[in-house]
């Protein structure tokens, strides 16, 4: 969707709205942890957000998957920059067409600064001189496909010393085609109310975002003035001199600063702003929730997954729950199918179902944090401890799962950890949920005054012989199924058919029942060749001839990939009691282990 329509519509409905500005990193562990924030704020309610774009296209392809990861797997709306600094004009065809292959309709078209090590910006060959030009090619190829941004600047542009003569340059380039203006960031409130009123009077009607940054740190402000050589009024540096030295102060006055500012925004009947995170959370997150603007359960998660902004997923709405921890992973896996059979979860048979790629095996942290996290482990128990301080919280993420646990598994987070060290090895779960209401702040998903449902589910690595231990007991209780494999395929279940179950649901007013997550065989033997290769590459961190490769070798070859469901949601403790006849019988030995998780 175009972020100009998105615009308007909030305009219409009397809402004020907001965006987010993310800049591509510099290490593969920085893109991870980026998309962990993403993700994160992604609950903040943005109505958009927008990746910068290096000169002459230096993060051109990590900028470009940002756009696409941000849209398909986390369902945020995303502008792409584009400049014009080093930029011929086959470069800027394939970056249009790049934003476009990935589903993003939107564009922040700049000038661009120098490039680095110069300090007066010139043109290439072959290229744009003003970022004018550019709006205007964007509307020559594409027409109305994007909508397209540019920027403002309150204070005038560094390069322009007239201020006037800045506004009409503006105004060409909104005439030339541009939806929407964002402004650089500022300190001065009035030379922004001002730069807006001279903009109304020379005929600039479209909308205008006010770009704000909260100052996080007193020589980060002193940084990020000097890029653009802002204005400080001298009551922020008086402010600032007494607590300069101490960081969580002067965080808590940029929040303070930023919120006086969104407020005087609102008496000057602007409804949206547009925050320069700098790719920090907090402030962002504080500066929302002290003004009431985190928005609604209803209007951030649609379903109990992020809803992918892809044109050929629009209308998808089942997906399998083993991906549920990866879910980068699955959207690669089912990128190339056309469409999803009523909005449902295809068929894994499908040739356009996608093999195995370098990110769906690949562990999500670099070799030595690692280590740090799982150590070295010389048996199983060993194992099975590190699986238990990752359910405890005391680590941050094991291969199947890179973040912590969803707040949801906070009532079972105490049985995970005991189940993990009875050689339960534990990648996945959820809690039985019993028609809580759809806006519950921990279990609510879509339209309000709906109800939503679980079915207890939980998804392990377990040796042979425990497996049949749990069968047999499972073989006594009706209301349980489940499906084992192994490596090798062997597959174990207790269903009757191959047809989907479905295990999260919600009732909601004037709709049918919605079924968005499932079981099915099909998907849970195409998840497994990942799941146990993710051992594998637990195993590439150790010396080949180390015991800790060895035991993590071990359990890929030999041991079994289970998932269970407890269909009757009514018993919350249903689930759990296939697991109380050991309890008292292994609680002495593994009472020491439990010691041992902080």
């Amino acid at each position: 969707m175009k972020v100009i329509d998105k615009i308007n519509k909030a305009e219409s409905e009397g809402r004020f709205f907001y965006s987010f500005e993310y800049f591509p990193p510099k290490t593969p562990q920085g893109v991870q942890n980026l998309y962990d924030r993403m993700e994160r704020m992604q609950r903040f309610g943005p109505e958009f957000i927008d990746v910068t774009w290096g000169a002459g296209g230096t993060s051109a392809d990590l900028t470009t998957e940002l756009v696409a990861t941000a849209q398909s797997v986390y369902g945020l709306e995303t502008m792409m920059h584009l400049t014009c600094t080093n930029m011929p004009v086959e470069k800027i065809d394939n970056a249009l067409k790049a934003a476009k292959d990935c589903g993003c309709q939107n564009i922040l078209a700049l000038r661009g600064d120098p490039p680095k090590g110069q300090s007066n910006w010139e043109s290439v060959e072959n290229g744009f001189e003003h970022a004018v030009d550019l709006v205007k090619y964007i509307r020559k190829q594409y027409g109305d496909y994007f909508c397209i941004a540019v920027a403002g600047h309150p204070e005038g542009h560094m390069d322009n010393p007239d201020k006037e003569d800045d506004l009409r340059r503006l105004k060409e380039k909104v005439d030339a085609g541009a939806d929407v203006i964002v402004t650089q960031l500022f300190f001065d409130i009035e030379s922004f109310l001002t730069f807006v009123t001279k903009s109304r009077e020379i005929g600039i009607e479209c909308p205008i975002l006010p770009g704000v940054f909260p100052i996080q740190n007193y020589n980060g402000l002193k940084r990020v003035i000097s890029f653009s050589n802002n204005h400080v009024p001298q009551k922020i540096w008086d402010d600032l001199e007494p607590i300069k030295d101490d960081d969580a102060a002067v965080k808590e006055y940029g929040i303070n600063l930023t919120i006086d500012f969104v407020k005087k925004f609102r008496e000057a009947g602007i409804n949206g702003f547009h925050i320069y995170t700098f790719n920090l959370e907090r402030s962002s997150r504080l500066i929302l929730e002290r003004l009431d603007l985190v928005p609604a359960t209803e209007n951030i998660k649609p379903l109990p997954w992020n809803p992918s902004l892809t044109s050929k997923r629009a209308k998808e709405n089942v997906r399998p729950i083993f991906w549920k921890n990866r879910q980068k992973s699955y959207i690669q896996r089912t990128e190339a199918w056309d469409e999803f059979p009523n909005g449902r979860w295809g068929d894994s048979r499908s040739p356009a179902f996608g093999e195995l790629d370098g990110y769906g095996v690949s562990l999500k942290y670099p070799q030595q944090e690692c280590l740090q996290m799982w150590g070295n482990p010389k048996s199983a128990d060993d194992v099975a401890l590190t699986f238990a301080k990752y359910c405890k919280g005391a680590i941050g993420g094991i291969p199947w799962s890179a973040q912590q646990l969803d707040p949801e598994t906070e009532i079972i987070r105490q049985r995970l950890a005991g189940i993990n060290l009875l050689g339960y090895l534990t990648i996945n779960s959820q809690p039985a949920v019993n028609g809580v209401k759809s806006s519950h702040d921990i279990y609510g998903w879509g339209p309000k005054n709906g109800y939503v449902y679980q079915k207890a589910y939980l998804e392990f690595f377990v040796s042979p012989e425990k497996l049949d231990e749990l069968t047999a007991k499972i073989s006594k209780n009706p209301q349980v199924t489940y499906y084992a494999v192994n490596k090798q395929g062997d597959l174990k279940t207790n269903t009757q058919n191959d047809q989907p179950t479905a295990v999260t649901w919600g009732v909601f007013p004037g709709k049918e029942i919605v079924q968005p997550t499932i079981v099915e065989s099909m998907a849970f033997m195409a998840w497994k060749d990942e799941a146990f290769e993710l051992w594998g590459e637990w195993a590439r961190i150790y010396d080949r001839e180390s015991e800790s490769a060895k035991v993590t070798l071990d359990i890929m070859n030999n041991w079994y990939l289970v998932n269970i469901v407890h269909n009757d949601f009514q018993d919350e403790n249903g689930i759990w009691r296939l697991f109380d006849l050991e309890v008292d019988q292994i609680a002495q030995k593994t009472k020491h282990l439990f010691d041992l998780i902080p």
